[in-house]
């Protein structure tokens, strides 16, 4: 039986002045075992970074190969803000990460960093940030309750 890995939690964890982050122990422990490092990128939607493992980038990109044409003006604009800016990060012996400047500032942190679990990925966010967001999430969940399809049991 297959091992699942998820990112979880919500973990807020120092930056030094030179950019640099421990991954909490959690996701590092996972990354450990399935590979050696992690994929960070400007979130293409939020003032945050993206962060996941590279086999999820590579189902990305497979779903935008399929879904758009490959000459299309939507493929390379995808293509060209997410694989034109991840990079690929390995911690150190402390388990810290050392953040760009650009995923610094696009996010707006500064000393403190906050990891935001999401299953496959996980997000980095300033507390700020984070804060408003999360406020934003829950009063748009509390007022358009989602619905999960439920799969057709067979007889």
């Amino acid at each position: 039986m297959r091992k699942v890995f998820l990112f979880m939690d919500t973990i807020i964890n120092k930056v030094d002045a030179k950019g640099r982050v421990s991954l909490p122990s959690d996701y590092r422990a996972m990354v450990k075992e399935l590979s050696t490092e992690i994929v960070c990128y400007r979130s293409l939607t939020s003032p945050c970074i993206e962060g996941c493992l590279e086999d999820l980038l590579d189902k990305l990109a497979t779903q935008i190969e399929d879904a758009t044409d490959f000459f299309s003006e939507t493929q390379d604009n995808l293509t060209n803000l997410i694989f034109g800016d991840a990079r690929r990060f390995t911690f150190d012996s402390t388990g810290r990460i050392l953040l760009s400047e650009k995923l610094l500032k696009h996010a707006g942190i500064t000393d403190t960093a906050v990891f935001v679990g999401k299953g496959r990925k996980f997000q980095i966010w300033s507390p700020e940030n984070w804060e408003k967001e999360e406020q934003r999430i829950r009063a748009e969940v509390m007022q358009n309750r989602p619905v999960l399809k439920r799969e057709k049991e067979e007889n």
